[in-house]
Parts: structure tokens; C-alpha cells; sequence
């Protein structure tokens, strides 16, 4: 039952009959089909005192072996927070997991993290890059900094290969987008390289304004006789996951990232003022010398990264439950009507 409650099993873009895109997903459709990538969640719900939060980890098996993989990232708004971005930016590595939760969390996430890294260190670490993204959930969630050591530990801990929840879990349990609810979603795309083929993954945290535009037309909540959910003001922050099976140059990860934050337009994002919009690319292979993708090669993974982003954030959107806040506030699901139609 929809609301508060469960809508069943969720839906999927695939299941309607459409799709984005001519290129093939993997097995789960979601960034886990990209080989040497666990993704961990930990949902924090509580009807009572209005709590919508969580943190979702995306975990590299690299770094078990090596000190960091190939990473790029790209800002469109930087009205957010993006805890490790300035190394990232310069140094084009990623060191740690990911870590993706509320705004006032983020610190804290952090922290929990370099502790979590050090007891698994080999050798002695003297510093380190902590990555953390956030998304304000707080139209939603009345508690400020819900997430805990224990709550980024579990999601770590709990990292896995298999399907990836979406919708109201993890970092996008309070997640509002485009006037619905919204949080997690996830797509993957088999791109047929000139070397062999390659997995581009994708994971969206979902959590802006603008109009929502899937299958060929605009859907407003007004229209369908909703509240528009999310902050009147616009406010909220995004942040794109991709992830790749090749050890490409943090250069070309870099322009890789920036398409996954350009497509979250597709679906209708606004990219306003008090939005912080995000991206963030690496690869789950670590190589001696960095593979240097030919420009038709890069072609494909945009083209690939693209259509992942666009079917993620409908997923996101399909697979969230309407929340009702002790508040008042509500925060409605997009009805499945809308694609079934």
C-alpha cells in the first residue's frame, strides 16, 4: 500500500516497456554489475519523531590492495558540501570508499570513515582523504545529524555485490526530487569498447528541484493533484556515482563525471542557486600505465553514463514511498500510472 506503508514490489522504467538509450545494462541494471564494487546502505526511519535519513557506501575492492584508484570529479553548483574534493581534484585519486548522507552528517560520516580505514591500514597511515557527499534532507527529516559512527559502519560493513535498494534507503531515505520523493537510484550499461567490453555503472543520490520530464512529457505533481515536495526555496544538492572497469587517466574520469551530473538535466533538474551538484567517476581497476580511451571510445562511455544517470533518476523515482511527516509535510511517491499510461 502506498504511503507510509510499502507499494509493493518496486518498479522499474524496464518493466514498462521503456527504455534509454540502445545500449544493454548489465545483469542488475545498477552500479554493482561493474566488477570490484560493493554497495552498503543504512536507513534510519522513525515515524514518531520524523527521521528520513541513512548513509549509502560504495566500496572499492582496490583499496584493499592498493593505496588508491584513478578518480575524477566534477562540480556543475557548489552550494554543498563535498568532504575530499579539493585533493580529488588535484590528484585525481580516490583513497577511501564513498560515503553518501545528509548535510550535518557529513563530518561526522567522515570521521567514522578514517577510523574505519585505519583499522584495516597494513602499514602506519599519517594522512588521508576522506570522500563524503551529502544532500539536504532536512524538508523531510526533523533530525539534523541522525547519522552515526555505528550507522556508516554498518552500511560499510554491509557492502555487498548484489542489487542495489532503491528509493527511500540510505543517503536517499529523505531524499525529495523534481516534487516527489526521491532518493537512491542505480542503472549500469555494457559499452562495447575497441579493446573489449567495458561496465559503466552509475549511482544517483537524487534530491533536487526542477519539473519532472520522462517518457516524451513533463509530469508536475500539481498536475496529478499532488503537493510539490521539497523546499519551496530551492535547496537540496545531488551527487552522481559512476563507476568504470577501466583504469582510465583521472583526466578522462574527470569529463566522464561531468557528463553523469549534466545528464541529471535530462530528467529535469533546474540547477539552481541552493543546489550543490556533484559528480564524481572512478575506476574499480588500478593499472601501471592508465588506459587512454580513444575519443569514439569516450563517445560510447558519455553516451553510456548519460542514459545510466536519466533511467536511475526515474528508478529513483518509481522505486520511493510517500512519506507523511509528523509535521504534515508530505513527500508523494510518482504514481506508476504515470509510465504504465
Amino acid at each position: 500500500m502506498e504511503g507510509q506503508g510499502r507499494r509493493g514490489r518496486a518498479l522499474r522504467l524496464r518493466e514498462t516497456g521503456r527504455a534509454v538509450g540502445r545500449m544493454a545494462p548489465g545483469v542488475l541494471n545498477a552500479i554493482t554489475d561493474v566488477p570490484g564494487l560493493r554497495v552498503g546502505q543504512t536507513t534510519l526511519v522513525d515515524d514518531e519523531r520524523g527521521v528520513y535519513s541513512g548513509v549509502t557506501a560504495l566500496v572499492p575492492d582496490a583499496l584493499e590492495e592498493t593505496r588508491a584508484v584513478p578518480a575524477g570529479f566534477h562540480m556543475v553548483n557548489g552550494y554543498g558540501k563535498f568532504v575530499g574534493a579539493t585533493q580529488l581534484m588535484e590528484l585525481t585519486e580516490l583513497e577511501t570508499p564513498v560515503l553518501l548522507t545528509s548535510t550535518l552528517s557529513a563530518f561526522r560520516a567522515a570521521d567514522a570513515l578514517v577510523g574505519w580505514v585505519l583499522e584495516r591500514a597494513a602499514t602506519p597511515v599519517t594522512s588521508l582523504n576522506p570522500v563524503v557527499g551529502e544532500i539536504n534532507d532536512s524538508w523531510l527529516s526533523a533530525e539534523r545529524r541522525p547519522v552515526t559512527e555505528a550507522h556508516v559502519r554498518a552500511a560499510l560493513d554491509g557492502a555487498d555485490e548484489g542489487p542495489v535498494p532503491m528509493g527511500n534507503v540510505g543517503g536517499g531515505t529523505g531524499a525529495c526530487a523534481l516534487g516527489f520523493k526521491a532518493g537512491i537510484g542505480s542503472a549500469s550499461r555494457k559499452v562495447p569498447l575497441s579493446a573489449g567490453p567495458a561496465t559503466a555503472g552509475v549511482l544517483v543520490l537524487a534530491n533536487m528541484d526542477g519539473d519532472l520530464r520522462v517518457a516524451g512529457r513533463t509530469v508536475l505533481p500539481e498536475d496529478l493533484g499532488l503537493e510539490r515536495a521539497g523546499h519551496t526555496a530551492p535547496r537540496g544538492s545531488c551527487v552522481v556515482v559512476v563507476a568504470l572497469d577501466v583504469p582510465c587517466s583521472g583526466r578522462q574520469l574527470e569529463r566522464i563525471a561531468t557528463r553523469g551530473v549534466l545528464a541529471l538535466g535530462r530528467a529535469g533538474a533546474a540547477f539552481s542557486h541552493g543546489s550543490g551538484d556533484y559528480g564524481l567517476a572512478f575506476s574499480t581497476r588500478v593499472a601501471d600505465a592508465p588506459v587512454v580511451l580513444s575519443p569514439a571510445d569516450l563517445n560510447l562511455v558519455f553516451t553510456a553514463v548519460l542514459d545510466g544517470v536519466e533511467e536511475a533518476v526515474v528508478d529513483a523515482l518509481l522505486a520511493a514511498r510517500t512519506v507523511r511527516t509528523p509535521g504534515g509535510r508530505t513527500a508523494h511517491a510518482l504514481p506508476h500510472e504515470v509510465l504504465r499510461d
